[in-house]
């Protein structure tokens, strides 16, 4: 009898692509919102991004298994729509190495006392070597690092959820009152925290089928929601709203935050256990990024396997991303956000288009995502608006709150 992939591991793929560094950026961007509006963002943007897997899912159809996003887009959409695609995907992993750069410089700086800009550098020379080393040693550290995560976050949040004050999880200290306008800007934060769309030919090819393939990526998503609501509710429930205003002016940079709990904080301990949980997330999560940058730089600029040219897509890869960190230290949430704007052309447009089309080639057999072409119009709009949010947060046409 042939063994049937578990569908508890195929969640647990796509929950761990989804939870990395980008959760850690939700509190600050959630911080106008504050409780229920944050969790009513993150959860509208879960429901969407799960539909949209499975619009990528439903294109897929009639394909051999180890067939790609890459292939599929030109194939159904063609060249020109391929190559925006391939340049959000490269734009979406260079900001979010940024981001990570940025933010574990910052915290090794503060942890060794070491000058500035000297820990981002310490830090993408050692872990970068991962990647230029081998995807074998990519996953060996990987797995480490998983492990780290869960125990530190079991720890860190168990300590931080015994101390969650009701007033401040509901604010009823502070005096401002308005929390809707404020989650619009949080949405393109969000969506980066469930960008598993790259794996989702992997799930199709693990299972051998769509059906398994689609609760998997359901049961993956829900994880992750799970995740990102008892993070917020831990973070929200310790540290008043208005004491966000100097994390978000620094732009939301890990550290800053990290700070700011560690003084509301009793116990030491639970501290130590974020602050390993920060950096594990945000180092696996660097070198997961890092390795899919690395492989398409390396195809994109034919560069070879050997030591020169694993070299030359090491320099291509973590060089310029380096760079922006020296000169704009302060952007992990601004770099976030900027991801999750440009991300949504391939986890909330290019999907929906994908699965309109198989449509009007009439494959109506096998799976199909639910809820027609209404369903496919407002996954769209919802990737349009994201955008839009994050434009016009960017020249202050949306409220954006300082604490």
């Amino acid at each position: 009898m042939e063994h049937k992939p578990s569908l508890v591991g195929g969640a647990c793929i796509i929950a761990g692509v989804c939870v990395g560094a980008g959760m850690l950026g939700l509190p600050s961007a959630g911080a106008g919102a504050w409780t229920l509006w944050s969790m009513f963002a993150v959860t509208l943007t879960m429901v969407v991004m799960t539909v949209s897997g499975w619009m990528l899912l439903e294109s897929y159809k009639g394909y051999p298994l180890r067939v790609s996003f890459d292939t599929v887009t030109r194939d159904l959409l063609g060249k020109r729509v391929n190559a925006l695609n391939n340049l959000s995907v490269y734009f979406v992993g260079g900001i979010l190495l940024y981001a990570y750069i940025t933010s574990s410089g910052l915290i090794i700086q503060e942890m060794l006392g070491l000058e500035s800009h000297w820990g981002s550098v310490l830090f993408t020379l050692f872990f970068s070597v991962v990647v230029w080393h081998s995807t074998r040693a990519v996953d060996r550290i990987s797995v480490l690092l998983v492990i780290l995560m869960g125990l530190s976050f079991a720890f860190g949040i168990s300590g931080m959820s015994m101390n969650v004050r009701l007033d401040l999880l509901l604010d009823r200290i502070g005096s401002e009152t308005h929390y809707v306008p404020y989650a619009l800007g949080m949405l393109p934060v969000a969506l980066t925290s469930f960008g598993y769309h790259h794996s989702v030919s992997s799930m199709r090819a693990y299972y051998g089928e769509e059906r398994r393939a689609s609760r998997a990526i359901l049961g993956g998503t829900a994880i992750a929601l799970t995740f990102y609501l008892i993070w917020l509710a831990s973070v929200f429930g310790n540290l008043p709203r208005s004491e966000f205003g100097p994390v978000i002016e620094q732009g939301g940079n890990v550290d800053a935050l990290l700070k700011a709990l560690g003084s509301v904080i009793e116990s030491k301990a639970v501290a130590s256990a974020l602050n390993a949980f920060s950096m594990a997330a945000i180092l696996s999560s660097f070198i997961g990024v890092g390795l899919g940058v690395f492989d398409y730089l390396a195809d994109l600029f034919q560069f070879d396997n050997s030591r020169g040219g694993r070299a030359k897509s090491w320099a291509v890869t973590f060089l310029p991303p380096l760079l922006l960190s020296l000169l704009f230290p302060f952007g992990f949430l601004v770099a976030i956000g900027y991801a999750g704007a440009v991300a949504t052309l391939w986890t909330c447009i290019i999907p929906p288009l994908l699965a309109w089309k198989v449509r009007r080639m009439g494959n109506k057999e096998g799976f199909r995502a639910p809820g027609g072409l209404p369903m496919i119009v407002l996954v769209i709009a919802f990737g349009v608006l994201t955008a839009a949010f994050h434009l016009l947060n960017m020249v202050d046409l949306l409220p954006v709150y300082k604490g």
